[in-house]
């Protein structure tokens, strides 16, 4: 191992090349130094040219850092990654074709890190079918000079299955917190493990560089064995920064690192608006144990409210960059979490994912349609993405849709806990038909899924024939305020109520006793077995 300059690390980039990125979202363990410095490179002499960039995570600071760096006309030929929410320049770059441009399953790219370390032909799995990252819907292409299939359907003893290809990688950049002379990286100070160690594999197989980025240098031998993320045998190069950031928003968060936990208290509580509404109302649907993970948007609210509400100790709230317990973090830096009970690499939680692991899902949407399918991955000539969503989405029992009913300078308030629309959103939420396919209503009604779409002012949930409006806030009209701005019109059920007046208050609702008040649910038939028999047992001492 040897110790380079981030522009040595750059000048390591040739014409053409593929490059993996390590990290995720606001700067968690984004090798930002090395970043800054190729995207530099090219505007200094034009070089390299027509790259590929390679990432899971969608990486930046919604500005210009991160995979924004990159944003130049023929820096790039082709990105492949879950999400442009944090890179607009790239986003706008796939928007004018520009760019090839692909935003396949978060958990698909991370678990393929994997496959393509050990060297087996790729990844199957049934995350995606009936979405746009299904060939027949599209392949998850975002522009229309992308043409090259990533993804094909296949047939596996008479069942369908996407097949992702892999990737030849022939520079990943990478990112932990000390390195050793031997090259041996932890990770100590880092908000998230994403799947270094694949990527240092998968690279290291294709015979390609690893250059890793830290904060500090160790003597030899001075790291503890168990705390080695990146073992020194699969790295080439360290670029060392002194000023490396946790996040592009927070310096160094103890909590984000785990170091300590910190007092609910300490938890800044949300104001009375739409967004503490939509996840009050989410949180509702928690009980004793429940597994649940929270994406990114309107649904990480819900861990605040947990927080407020003094509950988090039990639920075990998760996100996808594999952060188990406590609570994840909100806004730019969503992806961390503060409180958490356990850090694992982002592959092994997918794995939990994919496999029906999830008793809830709360995921943002940007539309729906009358079938009950949801887009939240391009929209009014926007690139987003779907990060993690599909893998959340696709296989958890229970899914809650979470978002404003419309969009666009909605004003509304709870005067004395009735709703008042001060001004309507301008643009229309619930469509005849969404622009892009990331969640198949149809499809998770056959499989059994319950789907619940929670709004400020009403709810409606998945039922046999499409959506059915089964609950509306205190003083809204139902025509008035909520059929006459969707593009569809859906039944009211029979038993439609009003939405829980303590929704619309500003104290806190007591979510603590109502969710002591329900039975746990568990997944195992004997362990429910088991401790029905103790209760008996207590109940006759």
């Amino acid at each position: 191992m040897r110790v380079i300059s981030a522009d040595v690390a750059a000048s390591l980039v040739r014409d053409g090349d593929t490059v993996l990125i390590g990290g995720s979202g606001g700067g968690h363990a984004v090798p930002e130094k090395i970043m800054a410095a190729l995207g530099q490179r090219f505007r200094d002499t034009g070089h390299p040219r027509q790259i590929t960039s390679l990432h899971p995570v969608g990486l930046g600071d919604r500005a210009t850092r991160g995979a924004g760096h990159f944003a130049q006309e023929g820096m790039l030929k082709r990105i492949v990654c879950g999400t442009y929410v944090d890179s607009p320049p790239v986003s706008d770059m796939a928007a004018a074709d520009q760019i090839e441009a692909y935003t396949l399953p978060q958990g698909a790219l991370s678990q393929i890190m994997r496959e393509m370390a050990a060297g087996r032909p790729g990844l199957f799995t049934k995350t995606g079918l009936h979405t746009l990252v299904d060939p027949r819907h599209g392949g998850a292409k975002q522009s229309r000079r992308t043409t090259e299939d990533l993804v094909e359907l296949v047939t596996l003893k008479g069942e369908e299955w996407l097949f992702f290809k892999p990737f030849k990688v022939d520079v990943a950049l990478l990112r932990g917190t000390t390195a050793d002379e031997d090259g041996n990286v932890t990770m100590e100070q880092e908000a998230i493990y994403g799947e270094m160690l694949s990527m240092a594999q998968a690279t290291r197989r294709a015979g390609g560089v690893v250059v890793v980025q830290v904060k500090r240098l160790a003597n030899r031998g001075t790291l503890p064995g168990k705390q080695v993320k990146i073992p020194g045998m699969m790295v080439d190069f360290v670029v060392v920064d002194p000023e490396q950031r946790q996040t592009y928003v927070t310096d160094y968060s103890p909590a984000y690192a785990g170091e300590l936990r910190e007092p609910l208290s300490s938890f800044q509580p949300l104001p009375l608006d739409p967004r503490k509404v939509v996840a009050r109302r989410g949180a509702m649907e928690l009980y004793p144990g429940a597994v649940c993970n929270l994406g990114s948007g309107i649904s990480t609210g819900i861990g605040i409210v947990g927080a407020e509400e003094n509950v988090l100790d039990r639920i075990v709230l998760t996100n996808e960059q594999g952060l188990i317990g406590g609570a994840p973090a909100v806004g730019y830096e969503a992806g961390a979490a503060r409180n958490f009970w356990a850090m694992i690499d982002q592959p092994y939680q997918f794995d939990f994912y994919d496999g029906g692991g999830l008793d809830l899902a709360f995921l943002s949407f940007a539309q729906v349609d009358a079938r009950g399918n949801v887009n939240i991955s391009r929209f009014d000539g926007k690139i987003v993405g779907i990060g993690g969503f599909v893998n959340i989405s696709q296989n958890a029992r229970k899914v809650v849709f979470g978002g404003t009913f419309t969009a666009g300078g909605l004003d509304i308030a709870w005067p004395g806990g009735r709703t008042e629309i001060r001004r309507e959103g301008k643009h229309r939420k619930f469509l005849s038909e969404v622009e892009q396919l990331s969640y198949n209503g149809g499809y998770g009604f056959e499989r059994g899924q319950q789907v619940l779409y929670v709004t400020e002012r009403a709810v409606f949930r998945r039922a046999a024939d499409g959506i059915e409006l089964v609950e509306v806030a205190p003083g809204i009209d139902v025509e008035r305020d909520i059929l006459a701005h969707m593009a569809f019109k859906p039944r009211v059920a029979a038993d439609c109520r009003s939405m829980d007046a303590r929704l619309f208050k500003p104290e806190p609702m007591g979510l603590d006793r109502d969710i002591a008040a329900k039975p746990p649910q568990h997944r195992s038939a004997r362990v429910a077995e088991y401790l029905a028999g103790q209760a008996v047992a207590k109940a006759a001492e």
